[in-house]
């Protein structure tokens, strides 16, 4: 009783004047948490054509050393440097996060919780405008002399401190703020996702109605607030030992380059779960609309999500072990990687029992969601190698890591986005999209995607250093057999970008021709879908009363196999 008073109460504290606005203030200065969600999305899948066009570059030179690039042309070894370092930088921190955070989140949490908009819709516009400062300072880092940064995504001292190491001086420095202006804008964006959903829900929306998408962003936001703090700082001490001479993070000067490698990893691997959980949100939207089955253990895989964001926080010094960190700390860090590894178990079992006995249908956003199911299991199960430290002395720094990090990072970042994208698709614009060059899409990225990195497992197994630019001047690794895949691995990544018009195509000719969308095209049971497609501003004409949980689905004694959270009756 006291919860529905505090969610009317909060509704009533944050209506709007919903009246139509200027083509100007409606897409350069908006408040509508959909348009600054739009935005996100747009900026996310621009960032994601010029980190893929990087990925093409300098696979090209690992299959052909020397020879000139189509679309590119030759790549010395300055470039190659900096194109895998901004390859890295913008996959995760300017299209994993913008599009699985802050444009679904956007797009979604008002109207899944049953609201009008954000509770700071003028912070959230901020947000997105810090955030796009961010993209314009990385590509002002390409312009300056000596080029984009080239010392890795993990910006590891004092190579990335000293500008006679990198060759990067302002390269390096540009890079550094625009990361720091990254993190700034998402801070924002979590401060409003949290306190909307948990100040702004729809009258009878219990904590265990809320939908799991909604949740796993919320719990993302609070682990990106909690874990990126130090790294601002650390980032702020780098930026001063690379323009004003201070040694924080240089031997020379007496700094300490090891503190940089905690402050980055204390965030940098929480930073994966906090990708991770949107991804598992939107999976679980998906499997159980096209399953028409109840959410399997839906508190248990709430509960656990708790244990997987405690534990986090424990478990990043495995990503130094070889930097002469104490054994025995190691011990501690290689038991509490491997502990990681069972709650997140815990949920993909959840979802498999979702699945199973459920009437299943295969459109296109369940094969993508499957697809995450797949590969993920086989990035993690690959990742408990790289937990134990005896193996992890081997494997470190090899392709053997590239090959378990896209099997973990593609299936969050790509097919979790594409999921995301297939499955909200008419909602967004009012439109469906192509249901046979959807699947074509899906087949065309899912096999390739696997001829690219199964090979690579391989490579590193055969000892493949990670950052070499030509594998000719290392007779070792240059034998035919290891070439040979090499050249595989960037055919089957060609054939993969090829497909990629695929969805464009669909994607855009859809927005404009495609099937015009019901309000619920899908059948589902949750709040968004009871509003027309694509919502108008202010979202509901009435704010929403919810009766029930989001996975009631095949429920015996309704007519229909499914049950919207807001119809008081059986259907």
């Amino acid at each position: 009783m006291g919860q529905t008073t505090v969610t009317h109460d909060s509704h009533a504290a944050h209506e709007h004047d919903h009246h139509e606005q200027s083509f100007i203030m409606k897409y350069f200065f908006p408040t509508d948490h959909k348009i600054i969600g739009l935005q996100y999305m747009f900026t996310g899948m621009f960032m994601a054509i010029v980190g893929g066009y990087f990925a093409y570059a300098f696979r090209m030179q690992l299959a052909f050393p020397g020879m000139e690039v189509p679309l590119y042309g030759t790549i010395g070894p300055g470039e190659y440097n900096m194109l895998i370092t901004n390859h890295g930088s913008i996959m995760i921190f300017w299209v994993a996060m913008p599009v699985l955070i802050a444009a679904f989140g956007n797009i979604l949490i008002p109207l899944m919780i049953g609201c009008d908009d954000m509770v700071f819709p003028r912070l959230n516009r901020l947000s997105f405008q810090i955030f796009l400062l961010s993209v314009v300072v990385l590509f002002m880092s390409f312009f300056v002399q000596g080029g984009g940064f080239g010392g890795a995504w993990t910006s590891y001292p004092p190579l990335s401190a000293v500008a006679e190491y990198n060759l990067t001086d302002w390269g390096a420095s540009l890079w550094l703020i625009a990361v720091a202006l990254e993190f700034v804008a998402f801070l924002i964006g979590g401060i409003n996702f949290v306190t909307t959903s948990m100040n702004a829900r729809a009258p009878g929306m219990r904590m265990t109605d809320i939908p799991m998408v909604v949740w796993m962003i919320v719990l993302a936001s609070i682990m990106f607030m909690a874990s990126v703090g130090p790294l601002i700082a650390g980032s702020i001490m780098l930026l001063m030992d690379q323009r004003i001479g201070t040694t924080f993070f240089v031997p020379s000067g007496g700094g300490d380059p090891i503190l940089w490698q905690h402050l980055f990893w204390f965030f940098g691997h929480p930073e994966v779960y906090v990708v991770l959980l949107p991804a598992l949100g939107i999976v679980a939207e998906i499997m159980t609309t096209f399953a028409r089955k109840k959410l399997f253990g839906y508190k248990t895989i709430l509960y656990t999500t708790f244990a997987t964001g405690g534990l986090a926080f424990v478990v990043w010094a495995h990503h130094q072990f070889i930097a002469g960190i104490d054994p025995r700390m190691a011990n501690i860090f290689l038991v509490t990687t491997l502990l990681i590894s069972i709650p997140i178990a815990e949920i993909l079992f959840s979802y498999i029992a979702t699945l199973y006995g459920g009437s299943i249908e295969f459109r296109t956003p369940m094969l993508w969601a499957l697809g995450f199911l797949i590969t993920f299991l086989l990035g993690g199960v690959t990742g408990i190698y790289l937990g134990s430290s005896a193996l992890d002395i081997y494997f470190h720094d090899s392709y053997f890591v590239i090959a378990h990090f896209h099997y973990t990072f593609f299936p969050i970042a790509i097919i979790g986005m594409f999921a995301g994208l297939y499955y909200w698709y008419p909602k967004m614009f009012g439109r469906m999209m192509d249901e046979t060059l959807g699947k074509i899409h899906f087949w065309g990225t899912i096999i390739p995607f696997n001829g690219i990195f199964l090979p690579l497992f391989l490579v590193g197994m055969a000892g493949q250093h990670r950052r070499i630019y030509n594998f000719q001047h290392f007779p070792d690794l240059a034998t035919a057999d290891l070439q040979g895949i090499r050249v595989f691995a960037t055919v089957s990544m060609v054939t993969m970008l090829l497909f990629q018009f695929v969805f464009a195509y669909n994607f855009f000719v859809s927005m404009f021709k495609g099937e015009k969308a019901l309000a619920n095209p899908w059948k589902s049971n949750t709040l968004e879908w009871t509003v027309p497609s694509p919502p108008p501003h202010g979202n509901f004409a009435e704010l929403p009363t919810v009766y029930r949980g989001p996975y009631e689905y095949s429920v015996p004694g309704n007519k229909e196999d499914y049950w919207p959270q807001n119809m008081p009756d059986r259907n």
